[in-house]
């Protein structure tokens, strides 16, 4: 019995060792293995993975409430589109329009970008005129040609008409002030929502160290897109959403794309000239499915979008090979969001 003890106790250490060893070996792979491949560790230093990310914490009630009213066709006057209507999750957060049909179906003067990862973006919109998916949230809904709410007053009164709102809003928010159902916690709950909408790619495995995941081909991709100088605007965690840049750096933009209108960008906010033609930097993060491109949605393929950014911005014209490479690359982003967090049909 002594030995049969002895025994087990021996192969428990022995065990306990191997996972030791094990977790030590991760831990270094993790950091600073010599064989990490170079290519690995160029891209994680210009990229980040969506693992580690922990953008604001929010209590499941509030995303719950978030996502019942990014569903809800009532945030528009007369009940004809909701959030997910330019921004449907079923399609990556976008509706794969040039521009979109508001609640008058008036069709909107630019492309409505994907939900999907929109809470690492430093400024929301292609102007950069809001700070965050929180403020992003309200402004559509009095928007016009969007939602067309004529008021804040008029929407938070129409939802007070609803028990269940009334309720859930109270929930979330009673312990913070008196009034719970306002303008403002409206746009925070479904700025709530829109943070969990994070999905990860085949890409952010390769960056935390899954050197399988990227085939040959994307991996070549990868060192074109890096090479080249496609990290400039589109690096960090959602590849992009970093910065406001001019869209025609070498060449006029709407030569290329065949715009049928010059949008300013920027400089209508600011009507400052140096901010002319200025816009957002996009996020690729599921840019294979996020179609049509540009501020104007007047792109549809993805290969020419390639070209046409490195004719504009870089000053170069890519041969085919290296704009396939690209694109295979860019593919390796693609990442549907969590379908637990977006059923509520």
């Amino acid at each position: 019995m002594k030995r049969l003890i002895l025994l087990f106790s021996l192969l428990g250490l022995i065990s306990s060792c191997q996972k030791e060893t094990q977790t030590i070996y991760n831990q270094v792979f993790e950091s600073d293995d010599p064989l990490r491949p170079e290519l690995m560790k160029k891209a994680q230093e210009t990229f980040q993975s969506v693992t580690p990310r922990e953008y604001r914490p929010n209590p499941y009630e509030k995303v719950e409430l978030g996502k019942m009213l990014y569903f809800d066709t009532r945030l528009s006057k007369d009940g004809n589109i909701s959030c997910n209507s330019c921004h449907n999750l079923d399609t990556y957060g976008v509706d794969n329009l040039a521009t979109s049909p508001g609640d008058t179906h008036e069709l909107g003067g630019r492309n409505s970008p994907t939900t999907l990862y929109a809470y690492m973006h430093k400024q929301q919109f292609w102007d950069g005129r809001a700070k965050d998916v929180e403020e992003q949230a309200g402004m559509p809904i009095l928007n016009p040609v969007e939602h067309n709410i004529p008021s804040e007053e008029f929407l938070v009164e129409r939802l007070k008409t609803i028990p269940e709102y009334v309720e859930k809003f109270a929930q979330v928010y009673g312990e913070q002030t008196h009034e719970t159902l306002t303008f403002d916690h409206i746009g925070d709950a479904i700025g709530a929502f829109e943070r969990r909408l994070n999905p990860r790619s085949r890409f952010d495995d390769y960056l935390d160290g899954d050197d399988s995941k990227l085939s040959a081909l994307e991996k070549e991709g990868l060192t074109i897109f890096m090479e080249e100088g496609c990290t400039t605007c589109h690096n960090g965690v959602a590849l992009g959403g970093g910065m406001i840049q001019k869209f025609g750096i070498y060449e006029d933009y709407w030569t290329l794309t065949g715009s049928e209108k010059i949008d300013n960008g920027l400089y209508d906010i600011t009507k400052r000239e140096s901010d002319r033609y200025f816009f957002k930097s996009p996020s690729l993060r599921n840019i294979e499915k996020t179609y049509p491109y540009f501020h104007d949605g007047s792109v549809d393929s993805l290969g020419n979008a390639v070209q046409i950014m490195a004719q504009t911005q870089l000053g170069k014209k890519l041969d085919d090979a290296k704009i396939d490479k690209i694109v295979a690359f860019l593919k390796s982003l693609t990442a549907a969001p969590d379908p637990k967090v977006i059923p509520i049909k």
